[in-house]
């Protein structure tokens, strides 16, 4: 499955406009312009296998500095400072990565 068979391509593109400077990443605003936002938890659940690059069942640190090459293999990775930071907001349990509920609490968040 494509991510583009979930979300729209335009909207991937403009998402991925707003935050090609490092350090512009912010994950509320772009789950709202790419339109995961408005998605079920069934979609929301398989952008996360989309992201789970190695089906491990979780989103690590390395998968999340890669978060942006998901929607598109032109797009930058994230700083270790956004990747922390994205990391920290969607780890709700402390175990240093980010389940398919955290996943789904973050997008709705």
């Amino acid at each position: 499955m494509a991510i583009t068979d979930i979300l729209s391509a335009k909207d991937i593109e403009s998402a991925l406009s707003s935050c090609q400077a490092d350090d512009s990443f912010n994950y509320k605003s772009f789950f709202s312009m790419v339109g995961l936002t408005s998605k079920t938890p069934d979609q929301i659940k398989k952008v996360f296998g989309i992201l789970d690059q190695d089906k491990s069942g979780f989103i690590e640190e390395e998968e999340l500095q890669l978060f942006l090459k998901n929607f598109s293999s032109s797009a930058r990775a994230l700083t270790s400072a956004e990747t922390k930071a994205f990391l920290a907001a969607g780890d709700t349990d402390g175990d240093g990565k980010i389940g398919v509920e955290e996943f789904q609490s973050l997008v709705k968040a």
